[in-house]
């Protein structure tokens, strides 16, 4: 297989690219970044732009890839309703028509979050934008197209997130996170259990398209092949 991944910067990318750099059935992976990436692995190629919608250059790089991860998500605090919904939804909307323009048959799986509305109708902006975003991308006519809402996410294997205020609420969590997995394993994910669901929706699929936490979690402990699957971290061992 070969991965195309865009927001390999951020927390959830990262762990996205490390499974993906990690599994022998994939032979490339292909990052879109503002910033090249310090890691360097044979497998990994990275197209370096401005601006990520300027993609013309590269279409026989992505004209045969597998499958997208894209990862770039923002919190809605301090944004306005209208940069919110030009960040999430425009962005993503952009970047997945000039892919399917280059390559309709690649499986293109969008990270969003807990909590998103698919009825567009929920009194929370960033809840109403996530669930429109959703929606629009299951109806592109790529191969097949899936939604992910990780609600807490446990950050492993150095997987670091962009947001100031995230990084903080990590530090504070991170004593007890384990624990809080192993208790409502079905709330709690980590990056390295993320990265490896969508490697098996690319390879298996789902019997939804839409999964919840509970979903991705169960979607990783069906799965045959977990290359990175040692025990994460200290505390309760758990997947």
């Amino acid at each position: 297989m070969k991965i195309l991944v865009f927001g390999a910067s951020g927390m959830v990318g990262q762990g996205a690219l490390r499974e993906s750099l990690l599994a022998p059935d994939v032979t490339e992976v292909i990052v879109v970044v503002r910033q090249a990436l310090a890691p360097n692995h044979p497998k990994l190629r990275q197209i370096v732009v401005d601006d990520l919608l300027d993609l013309s250059l590269h279409r026989a790089q992505l004209k045969d890839v597998s499958g997208c991860f894209f990862c770039i998500g923002a919190s809605s605090a301090g944004m306005s309703a209208e940069a919110y919904k030009k960040f999430t939804y425009g962005l993503t909307l952009a970047v997945a028509n000039k892919l399917l323009a280059m390559n309709e048959r690649m499986v293109f799986v969008y990270v969003s979050g807990a909590g998103a509305d698919s009825t567009e109708r929920n009194g929370r902006m960033w809840a109403r934008v996530r669930g429109q975003t959703e929606n629009a991308i299951l109806r592109l006519p790529f191969a097949n197209s899936f939604i992910l809402r990780p609600a807490l996410i446990q950050p492993l294997h150095g997987a670091r997130s962009k947001t100031r205020s995230y990084r903080v609420l990590y530090r504070i969590l991170a004593p007890v996170l384990p624990l809080l997995r192993w208790i409502a394993p079905g709330a709690v994910l980590s990056t390295q259990l993320l990265g490896e669901a969508m490697l098996g929706l690319l390879r298996r699929g789902a019997s939804v398209r839409v999964l919840e936490s509970s979903d991705i979690r169960a979607l990783v402990l069906q799965s045959p092949q977990r290359y990175g699957a040692q025990c994460e971290g200290a505390g309760p061992c758990v997947p």
